[in-house]
C-alpha cells in the first residue's frame, strides 16, 4: 500500500506519531519504490526528531543490503533520552522471511520508549502476537516488562502501539495504572477489515491520570490493515 500513509500524514497534523513495522534500509532508495519507508513518513509528516527500535532485519539486493523492521517514534518536540527494550526475543539481523510473523524465537518484540524535553514520556510497543487477541501467559510476562519501563515515572506518560490483544485481555491489567482510551471510548474495532470480521481492537492509546485527552478517533482513511488511532493530549 505504498503511499497510502504518507498521504494520510499529509492530510493531518501530528505533533507525536508511533509506527509499528515501520521498515528502513541503508538502500533506503531501492526500498522506496516498492513501500513507504521512515525517511518517507519523517517528509510527510513534517517531524524531524525520531528513534527506532529494529525488532529484526532481513537481506536485500542479495545480502548487499539489510531491511529493518521495528517501532518508529517521530517527535516534532526535541528527544531528551531513549530506551529500547526486548520483552520477548532478540534482534536478529537476517531472519528468515517465512518466519517473521508470529511468536517464535526468530521474533522479537520490542518497546521503545523516550523523554521529550517538554517532561512527556512516550512509549511505543509492538504487542506480542497471539492468534487469539485475549492471549496468554506469555503475553502477560512481556507486558509486566513493559509497565515496569513506566511504572515509577514521575510525570505525563503517553503509551501508544498494536499491543496485538483486546482490552479484555489480563495482559492489559498490567497497564491499569494507565487510562486505556481504546477501552475508554468503546473502541471495538480498529482493524480494516482485510483479515479480521469484527470485534478486535488490538490498537490502543493510554495515557497518565495527568494527562487531558479528546477527540480520540479511529480513522475510516485505508492507511494498512490496522487503522491509524489518534487523540488529542493536554499536559
Amino acid at each position: 500500500m505504498k503511499g497510502a500513509l504518507t498521504r494520510f500524514l499529509r492530510e493531518h497534523d501530528y505533533d507525536i506519531i508511533c509506527l509499528q513495522e515501520a521498515v528502513w534500509s541503508e538502500a533506503d532508495g531501492f526500498l522506496g519504490y516498492f513501500t513507504d519507508t521512515v525517511e518517507d513518513l519523517k517528509e510527510a509528516s513534517g517531524l524531524i526528531y525520531e528513534a527506532r527500535s529494529a525488532n529484526w532485519g532481513v537481506d536485500l539486493l542479495g545480502g548487499k543490503a539489510i531491511m529493518e523492521q521495528g517501532n518508529v517514534i517521530l517527535s516534532r518536540f526535541p528527544i531528551k533520552n531513549v530506551e529500547k527494550k526486548f520483552v520477548f526475543g532478540e534482534y536478529h539481523p537476517r531472519m528468515e522471511f517465512e518466519n517473521k510473523h508470529g511468536a517464535s524465537d526468530d521474533q522479537g518484540w520490542s518497546a521503545l520508549k523516550i523523554e521529550l524535553e517538554n517532561g512527556l514520556t512516550v512509549l511505543n510497543y509492538h504487542g506480542y502476537w497471539q492468534k487469539d487477541p485475549i492471549g496468554n501467559e506469555e503475553t502477560i510476562r512481556c507486558m509486566h516488562k513493559v509497565a515496569d519501563m513506566i511504572r515509577d515515572i514521575n510525570g505525563p506518560i503517553l503509551v501508544c502501539g498494536d499491543l496485538n490483544i483486546n482490552a479484555e485481555s489480563p495482559a492489559i491489567r498490567e497497564l491499569d495504572f494507565l487510562t486505556d482510551l481504546t477501552a475508554e471510548t468503546g473502541t471495538r474495532q480498529t482493524m480494516m477489515n482485510l483479515k479480521f470480521i469484527k470485534d478486535v481492537a488490538p490498537d490502543h492509546i493510554l495515557v497518565s491520570k495527568d494527562i487531558k485527552w479528546s477527540n480520540f478517533e479511529v480513522h475510516k482513511e485505508l492507511v494498512s490493515d490496522h487503522a491509524a488511532v489518534s487523540v488529542e493530549i493536554e499536559i
